[in-house]
Order: structure tokens, then sequence, then C-alpha cells
């Protein structure tokens, strides 16, 4: 299984970025495809999860209104859509895929991506 993710990059405060995750091997429709993120000195968060071709999806509570999760009909690629963004959103992103505990935020996942940057400036 590999997860790629792309669309990360500089933007500035409000502006909106997309975020995709390629993923071979794997197309689990059952369980949690998701994106994290890591600021520096700061522990890893979810921030958005998806399962079952989007009919659940969650959100943590800093980017509701704002991000938006969504897969493909084949559930091998998953984007998050970022508007409106803040510098607080400043972080490298990850994604993520089957849950081990099946807490979408828990960051006990089986797989990871290796990240894309997203910087936002004031």
């Amino acid at each position: 299984v590999q997860l790629v993710e792309s669309g990360g990059g500089s933007v500035q405060e409000g502006g909106s970025l997309r975020l995709s995750c390629a993923a071979s091997g794997y197309a689990a429709r059952r369980n949690y495809m998701a994106w994290f993120r890591q600021a520096p000195e700061k522990e890893r968060e979810g921030v958005a999860a998806i399962v079952a071709r989007g009919r659940v999806t969650n959100y943590a509570d800093s980017v509701k209104g704002r991000f938006t999760i969504s897969q493909d009909n084949a559930g091998t690629t998953v984007y998050l859509q970022m508007n409106n963004l803040k510098p607080e959103d400043t972080a490298m992103y990850y994604c993520a895929a089957e849950s081990r505990d099946g807490r979408w935020a828990s960051p006990e996942y089986n797989y990871w991506g290796r990240g894309t940057q997203v910087t936002v400036s004031s």
C-alpha cells in the first residue's frame, strides 16, 4: 500500500488549496481515510476523515466550514479542499488509511503518506 499526497504549497491568508491523496494497493470502503497535520513542535492532529464513499465524514472543529473531504468513486483518491486558509493552518499534511482503533482522529492508522507542506502567510 502506498499513499502519495500532492497539492500543497504557499498561499496568502484567505486563499485556497486542494490536497490529493492517491492510494495504490488500497481501496477499502469500510474504513477511514483521513488527513492529519503536524506543525513544528506540535502533535499530529486529525483534520478530516471519510468512509463509505463519503457517506460519513468527520472534521476537526478548527476546520469545520472551511475544509471539505471527498473521495473518488473508486475509493482510491481522497481530496481535501481547503478554503479561507489561516496562518494557523500551516503544517505538514499527511494522508492516512485504515484506522486500527476506529477513532478517526487517533493517529493509529496502518498506512501513511510522506506528507505535503502547506504554508499560509498573513
